[in-house]
């Protein structure tokens, strides 16, 4: 049972309203994510600023989700983890490829963004090494982690709302 109810567009307070009009337009719907973070328009506003900005950095679409998967596994959030494997498929990524990144084994980013969310950030000289190895230098580093915190929002919101997914759930 839902802790914190996702809000419809009426129920939302005002300033939440056009961020959520503005959701529905880019996805043809509102996730019942953004309708809870709708509760808090300081909230919703600065997940969708720092999501919007961290769609311009270096990490490609894929590899976004690839964090996001990793950071949902180790976090528990059922909820990303459904909305994540099926933004995963649409940005070209294979089933297999879904659950390597849950695991972090996908790839560096993978890996990386894995070991953040784990260690709460406390990495050790040899994992930057071995993320550097790996050929992430260090604006993709801090795009990861950045990447990270905009997931750790949401997993942590959805796991204490228990938010209702509204994503065909994870096959992973």
């Amino acid at each position: 049972m839902t802790r914190i109810a996702a809000l419809s567009l009426d129920q939302a307070p005002v300033a939440s309203r056009a961020a959520l009009e503005g959701v529905q337009k880019g996805l043809g719907f509102i996730p019942n994510a953004f309708k809870t973070l709708a509760h808090s328009p300081a909230a919703l506003t600065g997940y969708l600023g720092l999501a919007q900005a961290l769609g311009r950095s270096s990490l490609s679409a894929a590899e976004r989700e690839v964090v996001a998967l990793a950071a949902s596994e180790i976090n528990g959030c059922d909820y990303c983890l459904a909305a994540h494997a099926y933004f995963g498929a649409k940005a070209g990524l294979s089933d297999e490829a879904i659950s390597q990144a849950r695991s972090g084994t996908l790839s560096a980013v993978a890996a990386l963004a894995h070991q953040i969310t784990a260690s709460r950030g406390q990495l050790s000289d040899e994992q930057i090494a071995a993320a550097r190895e790996a050929g992430l230098g260090d604006s993709k580093i801090v795009e990861v982690v950045a990447q990270v915190t905009l997931l750790t929002l949401t997993n942590y919101l959805n796991n204490i709302a228990t938010t209702d997914i509204d994503f065909p759930p994870s096959a992973s």
